[in-house]
């Protein structure tokens, strides 16, 4: 070898040994920029994942108390009958039946001021709460009248300081109204619009009914006249009365025996009783809860319920125990506290504990030791921010409270809950009301029910045509007919989902609810009418089969299909007055009880069919086309038919491509939003009829994100929905890859 190609040679050498390094460089590169990638995407889900959880996590974080200093009840000598805080938590009430209101310092107990009621040489016998939220109560003097005021807090700022001055307000004069010719065991007083309605029980359990009602005359001036009364001998020993807001139930109670009489009102005439019920041990107290609608029962076994009116089967009004709470030490209790705005209750009992529970979640908040005494009174200030807890032995201590989320718990997300107002326990999402009683529903199941249910119907539609249509493609037609058929399809994937929702909406639903036998038709016909038409094609002469290019059959599908569905619709009316006595809708009402509404799963199961399609059948396209060349030869080699290669070939090494297009699509279907907002009526439903509406958990967030609080339970659970849904999504996708790599192993030597 001459010198000249030696060097040559050495030259080229060289130069291929730089192009490998380039190349493993290269390599190299590639490799780490997609693991990169792969981490940062991991690390992006796992990001989103933690945000979700910080923003829910503080829903199931229970009460938390912060005491102020422990001091002794303040002001003079005398029996105390009631124990208020005003609502920025810094000045309580104490109110004595001599008739002195104290007020005086939350934090350390200092007085502030002493107001005197204008009782004269009278006492006060019983206080009755007439108004929780205006503060307003009622007094039973000795002489049996009853007197009405309240206890107002008026804010100044001299000199850049908060000053709060206390005063006592008389609403309807300084007077007290005439009740009892002597003083009862107990009071009961409303006042609903202008109607005062005053119960009370005498020694011989005789309980008297007095209405009064306002007047306005034309100079503007409010008088109150006497609107009737009545009396009755109630079912049960009369030894505490309980009369809702509205004045349109009683409650009469014996506490020795534990037994409850319900009674409907009728104003100030005699009322009718419901029922009588037990309670299961003797009665301690009882209170209303926020609201006006259920009534808590402290029992001496340490047991609490919970009562409210509900319907039976009949439709007659009963008085139902909800639900139950419990002590941990089953003590006897011997005080309760109830919020004003929300259904939380706090119960004092004789060892000096305290618990806080919630009436429709039904969570225990906190349990904490208060005294070495019993407790004897709980109240807490409106905005429930501070509570104030006196000892049998007259020590005070008052709290800073923190409960955010009292509403929110396991039970109240994914059970059954029997909600105020409802005659069974039921699941509902109802975030909002205009009533200021209401109490907020946050049951998750209607919203993954419906979620579920729209990607169910949207997957009946979906599959048959992605897949079949994918597997004609893709081996049966023609590389010519397959260019023009593939893109098309594909960019129906571009078309926005808000597009397919407005026509839905506005269109669709209108149409299938005006033409539903037709429609009904098609989806029975259109299935059959093609493996009919293939079968009468195979039977038509071979010159007439042969005129048409293999792969271009489908092309004479086009009019068979068009022809059969304008058949269907001419057929519908003429069906549906033979078969359905011409109208379709009422027939399944009166036949199956099935109802319908316009906006409907079959309507967004269509809509959103016609967005998944796309996705579904371009991925199972080219899983199917990318078969192997020589598989497909070799079974034809060995006189396999093309639909025996199809059966046991082509598919069986096609599926982890075909399954994960399926799975993809049905990803797509469950997080799917403007679909779904557009064309349904957005009802929160817990049924999988076809007929009626849902609501999905994207849906809902996308609806109800934008006008929640930011840190309130309600913007919390929708965070909690959305972390479902990325749950849901995840292992649906986790699911589908396992699935995958299974039928990869499976088919992978083949």
């Amino acid at each position: 070898m001459s010198e000249t190609t030696a060097t040559a040679t050495a030259r080229d050498l060289g130069s291929v040994s730089n192009q490998n390094r380039l190349r493993y460089a290269k390599d190299s590169a590639a490799r780490y920029v997609v693991l990169t990638g792969g981490l940062g995407v991991i690390v992006a889900l796992l990001l989103i994942f933690v945000y979700l959880l910080s923003q829910v996590a503080p829903l199931f974080a229970g009460a938390d108390l912060k005491p102020r200093q422990t001091y002794a009840l303040p002001g003079g000598e005398g029996r105390t009958l009631h124990i208020a805080a005003e609502e920025q938590g810094e000045m309580g009430l104490r109110l004595l039946d001599t008739g002195d209101a104290v007020f005086f310092d939350l934090f350390d107990g200092t007085p502030k001021a002493t107001l005197k009621l204008p009782l004269g040489d009278r006492r006060i016998a019983a206080i009755s709460d007439v108004n929780a939220e205006s503060a307003l109560l009622a007094a039973e003097l000795s002489d049996g009248s009853v007197l009405m005021f309240r206890h107002k807090y008026a804010l100044s700022y001299p000199n850049d300081k908060r000053v709060i001055t206390p005063s006592l307000d008389y609403p309807y004069g300084e007077a007290s109204l005439p009740f009892l010719a002597a003083t009862g065991r107990n009071l009961a007083v409303r006042d609903n619009d202008g109607k005062i309605l005053l119960v009370a029980a005498d020694a011989a359990n005789t309980v008297h009914l007095k209405g009064y009602e306002a007047t306005t005359s034309f100079t503007g001036e409010t008088s109150f006249g006497p609107s009737g009364e009545s009396s009755f001998s109630p079912a049960v020993d009369a030894q505490l009365l309980l009369l809702s807001p509205l004045q349109d139930w009683l409650y009469v109670i014996d506490q020795s025996r534990g037994r409850i009489a319900f009674y409907r009102l009728h104003g100030a005439d005699a009322p009718t009783l419901v029922e009588t019920r037990d309670v299961g041990a003797s009665v301690q107290d009882a209170r209303f809860l926020a609201g006006g609608i259920s009534v808590i029962v402290a029992q001496a076994d340490g047991r609490i319920s919970q009562w409210f009116p509900s319907r039976n089967n009949k439709g007659d009004f009963v008085l139902s125990r909800v639900r139950d709470f419990r002590l941990s030490d089953n003590d006897p209790i011997t005080a309760l506290g109830a919020e004003q705005r929300r259904r939380t209750f706090a119960a004092g009992d004789a060892h000096g504990n305290l618990s806080l529970f919630y009436a429709t979640s039904g969570r225990n908040l906190l349990e904490e030791k208060l005294f070495d005494e019993p407790v004897a009174q709980l109240a807490f200030n409106p905005r429930a921010g501070v509570l104030v807890a006196v000892g049998a032995k007259g020590a005070v201590r008052s709290f800073d409270v923190r409960n955010a989320h009292p509403e929110v718990s396991f039970t109240s997300l994914w059970r059954k809950i029997w909600y105020e107002s409802y005659d069974q326990p039921q699941y509902i999402w109802q975030s909002s009301s205009a009533s200021a009683d209401f109490e907020p529903k946050f049951s998750l199941v209607p919203l993954s029910i419906g979620t579920l249910k729209g990607a169910f119907y949207a997957m009946i539609f979906a599959i048959p045509v992605a897949v079949l249509g994918a597997i004609f493609t893709s081996y049966f037609m023609s590389p010519e007919l397959r260019q023009v058929v593939k893109p098309s399809v594909e960019v129906l994937a571009a078309l926005p989902s808000v597009i397919l929702g407005f026509l839905a909406g506005l269109w669709l639903a209108p149409f299938v609810e005006t033409d539903l036998p037709g429609v009904f038709l098609a989806l029975l016909f259109l299935p059959l009418s093609i493996p009919v038409f293939g079968y009468l094609w195979m039977r038509m002469p071979a010159r007439v089969r042969h005129a048409v290019p293999p792969g271009w059959e489908a092309v004479l599908l086009v009019p068979v299909i068009g022809l059969v569905v304008w058949a269907c619709f001419q057929a519908a009316q003429p069906v549906e007055a033979l078969v359905f006595g011409g109208n379709m809708q009422a027939w399944m009402d009166a036949k199956f009880g099935i109802g319908y509404q316009q906006r409907n799963a079959l309507v967004v199961g269509i809509a959103m069919a016609v967005a998944v399609i796309p996705v579904i059948f371009s991925i199972a396209e080219d899983a199917i086309f990318g078969v192997p060349r020589h598989l497909t030869l070799g079974s034809l080699a060995l006189g396999a038919t093309p639909w025996q290669t199809l059966v046991g070939v082509v598919l069986p090494t096609a599926s982890p491509g075909i399954f994960s297009a399926i799975m993809i699509g049905m990803g797509r279907a469950v997080g799917e939003t403007m679909i779904v907002l557009m064309a349904t009526g957005n009802t929160p439903v817990t049924d999988f009829s076809l007929f009626t509406g849902m609501r999905t958990l994207a849906a809902n967030v996308a609806v109800e994100m934008p006008e929640s609080e930011v840190g309130s339970t309600h913007f919390r659970t929708l965070f909690l929905a959305g972390l479902v849904l990325f749950l849901f999504t995840f292992f649906i996708n986790t699911l589908a890859e396992v699935v995958r790599q299974r039928l990869r192993r499976k088919y992978s030597n083949i």
